[in-house]
């Protein structure tokens, strides 16, 4: 299974935050008991490197990947780190030519047509659409896949668990990306369990079950 292929059948592609980089691994088992086997760990704190480490040494059947990242500095130490994938919030040439000639899957954050048109040169099938409800959520991306045919999106803020089934039922969405079923909360008090549930939920609620 390809990395985009494991992203659309994990549904929900968690942003995770992490603080401390010994929550990485717990944060990895307790997603995956809830059938969720793909990580997102974001660049926003010091210790991303570190803990994408320890989940790619660690957790063979979590496939983790990279997210804000914003410079091609960055996707190399991630990508060094273990990172399968790398998700930027918003378009850079650099970082996706890096990704693209280097075979790294990436998503960068596109929400206009000139941004998707760049993606669209090297290749993109896949882009991330951030924040999705402050863009125009399901409604703008009906319209901008209409004239990009194949195209798929991620996207990421606004999704929840009450609103999800309707975002990946959607032929124009690959998987859908958010925290709330990692919440930062929920990670620093060691929450292991609750995480699992929010997975659970999450899926379930994306299958209509």
């Amino acid at each position: 299974m390809t990395v985009l292929e494991r992203l659309a059948n994990s549904i929900v592609v968690p942003v995770v935050v992490l603080e401390k980089a010994e929550d990485a691994i717990p944060t990895a088992q307790a997603m995956l008991a809830g059938g969720v086997d793909t990580m997102e760990i974001t660049f926003r704190t010091a210790c991303a490197p570190e803990a994408i480490k320890a989940v790619a040494d660690n957790c063979p059947d979590v496939l983790v990947g990279a997210g804000t990242i914003i410079n091609v500095e960055q996707a190399k130490l991630a990508v060094s780190m273990g990172a399968k994938f790398i998700v930027s919030p918003g378009f850079s040439d650099e970082v996706v030519g890096w990704c693209v000639e280097n075979g790294i899957p990436v998503a960068p954050g596109c929400v206009t047509p000139t941004e998707i048109m760049a993606a669209l040169k090297h290749g993109l099938t896949m882009v991330k659409f951030f924040p999705a409800n402050v863009y125009g959520g399901l409604n703008a991306m009906k319209n901008l896949a209409a004239p990009f045919v194949g195209l798929k999106f991620l996207p990421t803020g606004g999704v929840n668990t009450t609103n999800i089934k309707e975002y990946v039922d959607a032929p124009f969405v690959h998987a859908v990306g958010g925290s709330w079923v990692c919440p930062k909360a929920e990670i620093s008090a060691g929450n292991w369990d609750k995480i699992t549930q929010l997975c659970l939920e999450a899926r379930r609620a994306a299958k209509g079950e």
